[in-house]
């Protein structure tokens, strides 16, 4: 590497030479010229030579791939970083060892006004239940506990964080004994996250920033809410990303709104739509999913949150307002009510200025042919989790286990939406499953329905072009002259063009397609190590000299 005193005058400019680097604008590049924020020039080892003089900074690649840096396109990025810095019981074995690190971390925060946790899946644990409120009471001393399910639509409670909320207990979704839900549960996660104060927010959102850096993820898109976080923690997440150390984050508030008024209310807390959680339904793992026939494992259909209509006329109002629009839906009565609200207001204002608008949708798990052919139509983009299939498909996954084995063999259809020309989006609703951009991309082609996956091409370009594409920008998330210079640079093995399985055409594998090659994705290999990322052309990550 080599480096010269800059001219403060113009931009700086720096050459990354000796590499691979994946760019549609030369499918052989091995080096690149950054001016400032942008990408000025891809190609050939060869013409780098030209540059070389002119720079400066020289980075020697010794082999290394550079790629756009990843979008995740749904994060929560508080919770996230309270995960990371907190009670954490993601991939416990079992209820007694998730007890066991309950007693641990209450004996080592005595100073803390509410314990806080997440990542139970009693589906995952052989006493096949979750912790009783006696069991948590008992091992926390009797101090208030909040303690959400892994897919933190359901918590767990002690008694004496029931005691802050005053008429928990009369609210939707209380149980003497189990999970709560629905309002009761949004009571509680209200009265815990109150006493996070400004500082241990602040540290929890650094925390999670720093981790989607050091993963190579250049953007996120924060999902906030009233029933989810606070005004004050996204205006805070969003004035801490404009500092500029870390990863890009796009904000959406999950509100809905009726008027001009409302839509101003959302641009002024920083937010780019009225979007992300905004509940249709719940979620499978908490049977709180709104489903057309029943569960399996349960004698009823779920929880339904909006109707047709009001989704209709949030739609209509975001567009009015020049908003994005978008919900949280995941069973297919929800999905069902999403396509049918946003055709209703695609009536009164003219589907030209729904598309236009790219409204999404957040995971979008259980479709159908008929809901799939209406994200088309509708231009809705899918806000997909990959990762979801990974920990609960296949036939003895907890899908399986709510809907039956035929009903689950029918979620997360990512070819059938790319088939259909639905934008993909990817992401990993942290906290909910890891930050972990190369495992998505290896879920999202190694689908536990096989008919569903995707070529590994289709879902990079899904987690790092696509997230661009969903809040409206075109000209990014690619490396090619212009775009902006957000990218990672990775220690990797040999690169390969990868497909699901033998239907993709064998063209495509072929080095004479001039199609760029990815890492291998193969179940069990090892993923690649980010080694830096940039993002707006400052370094936001650079992993130690090991």
């Amino acid at each position: 590497m080599s480096e010269r005193i800059p001219d403060p005058a113009r931009p700086r400019t720096v050459l990354l030479r000796g590499g691979e680097v994946h760019s549609p604008a030369d499918p052989f590049a091995t080096a690149m010229v950054v001016e400032g924020d942008r990408i000025a020039w891809v190609g050939e080892e060869g013409a780098a030579d030209a540059f070389a003089d002119g720079v400066d900074e020289v980075v020697q690649l010794e082999g290394a791939l550079v790629t756009p840096a990843f979008t995740d396109a749904h994060v929560h990025t508080t919770a996230t970083g309270l995960s990371l810095t907190g009670l954490d019981l993601v991939g416990v074995a079992t209820l007694s060892d998730a007890l066991a690190r309950i007693r641990a971390y209450a004996a080592a925060r005595p100073a803390d006004k509410v314990l806080l946790g997440h990542g139970w899946d009693a589906g995952a644990w052989p006493e096949g239940r979750p912790p009783s409120r006696t069991e948590i009471d008992a091992a926390t001393g009797g101090r208030p506990l909040y303690l959400t399910r892994v897919d933190v639509h359901s918590a767990v409670v002690t008694t004496a964080l029931l005691d802050l909320v005053r008429g928990v207990r009369g609210l939707a979704g209380f149980h003497l004994d189990a999970p709560l839900t629905g309002d009761a549960h949004h009571a509680v996660r209200r009265a815990a996250y109150a006493t996070v104060t400004p500082a241990q927010r602040a540290d929890a959102q650094a925390a999670a920033l720093a981790r989607a850096a050091s993963l190579g993820i250049g953007s996120v898109h924060e999902c906030a809410g009233p029933e989810i976080s606070s005004e004050d923690d996204l205006t805070a997440l969003l004035a801490l990303a404009a500092e500029g150390n870390g990863p890009r984050v796009v904000g959406y508030w999950a509100e809905l709104i009726a008027s001009a008024k409302d839509a101003e209310r959302i641009r002024e807390l920083g937010a780019i739509g009225a979007a992300g959680d905004l509940f249709v339904d719940g979620s499978l793992g908490s049977h709180t999913a709104h489903l057309h026939a029943p569960y399996v494992d349960a004698d009823h259909t779920g929880t339904a949150h909006l109707d047709a209509e009001a989704v209709a006329a949030h739609v209509a109002a975001c567009t009015e307002a020049g908003l994005q629009a978008g919900f949280h839906a995941i069973g297919d009565a929800a999905l069902t009510t999403v396509v049918d609200g946003v055709r209703a207001a695609a009536d009164r204002i003219g589907q030209d200025r729904i598309r236009a608008a790219r409204h999404r949708v957040e995971h979008a798990e259980m479709l159908t042919e008929a809901t799939v052919a209406a994200f088309a139509d509708l231009a809705l983009t899918a806000s997909v989790q990959p990762a979801f299939d990974a920990a609960w498909g296949g036939g003895d996954g907890m899908y399986a286990a709510r809907l039956g084995a035929d009903r689950a063999r029918t979620l997360n259809p990512y070819a059938a939406l790319l088939k259909a020309g639905v934008p993909l989006a990817l992401g990993s609703d942290s906290p909910v499953t890891p930050l972990d951009p190369w495992g998505t991309l290896r879920a999202a082609v190694f689908h536990r329905t096989r008919a569903h996956g995707i070529s590994a091409r289709a879902a990079f370009t899904a987690h790092t072009r696509g997230g661009w594409r969903a809040i409206g920008r075109d000209d990014a998330g690619v490396l090619v002259p212009g775009a902006p210079a957000d990218y990672a640079v990775w220690r990797t093995g040999d690169l390969l063009v990868q497909a699901p399985d033998e239907r993709v055409q064998r063209w495509s594998t072929d080095p004479r397609s001039g199609t760029p090659g990815l890492p291998d994705l193969t179940p069990g290999g090892e993923l690649p190590v980010c080694l830096t990322t940039v993002v707006g052309g400052r370094t936001v990550f650079a992993r130690p000299i090991e």
